[in-house]
C-alpha cells in the first residue's frame, strides 16, 4: 500500500532523498519516513511421515488447482506461531517439526509470504469453513495438482526434495 497522507498525523506527503533509498515518502510535519505498507503471510507445505502432502481446495483462489495452508500473520505473533496455528485452524493438525524454507512475495506486491515445511501425524484432516476441501497426496502425485510456478508449487517441490534428502 503506497500512503499519500501520513499515517500518523494525517499530512500530505511529500518526497526526500533518503541516503541509499533514493527518494522516499516523507512527513515533513513528522520529519520520518513513510515506508509502503505490505502484509506478511505465512504459506506452510504440510507433510507426514507417509510421504503425502496435504493440498486444499480453496476456490476463492483457485477452482482448478490445489494450495498450501496459507495465512496472515497477526500482531505480536512469529511466523513460526502464525504457521502452527495456521495448520491447526485450517486442517485440525499438531505440527511435530517445523522448517523455515524461504520468502516469496506474492505476484500482487502487497504481501511476503513465509514458507515452512511441516511434519505432523497422519490423521484425518478437520477442516475449517474457509476451505472447499483438502487430502493428503502422495508426493509423487502432487505437483501436477499445483498451479506451477506458483508459491506454493515452489514451496512444496522443495519441501519434497528435503524429505527426501536431494
Amino acid at each position: 500500500m503506497r500512503y499519500t497522507y501520513c499515517p500518523h498525523c494525517g499530512e500530505k506527503l511529500g518526497e526526500r532523498e533518503l541516503g541509499d533509498e533514493g527518494l522516499v515518502p516523507w512527513c515533513t510535519r513528522c520529519q520520518r519516513p513513510v515506508w509502503e505498507a505490505f502484509t506478511t503471510a505465512i504459506i506452510a507445505a504440510v507433510i507426514n511421515d507417509e510421504n503425502e502432502i496435504a493440498l486444499l481446495r480453496q476456490t476463492r483462489i483457485s477452482a482448478n488447482t490445489y494450495v498450501c495452508v496459507s495465512g496472515i500473520m497477526k500482531p505480536n505473533e512469529s511466523a513460526e506461531d502464525a504457521a502452527v496455528r495456521e495448520i491447526g485452524e485450517e486442517l485440525g493438525l499438531a505440527v511435530k517439526e517445523l522448517r523455515y524454507m524461504g520468502s516469496f512475495p506474492h505476484k500482487n506486491g502487497d504481501m511476503l509470504m513465509l514458507g515452512f515445511c511441516a511434519v505432523v501425524e497422519k490423521a484425518p484432516l478437520k477442516l475449517s469453513r474457509e476451505l472447499d476441501g483438502a487430502e493428503w497426496v502422495p508426493f509423487d502425485q502432487a505437483l501436477p495438482l499445483i498451479r506451477e510456478g506458483s508459491i506454493a508449487w515452489r514451496l512444496t517441490r522443495a519441501s519434497i526434495a528435503l524429505r527426501r534428502g536431494v
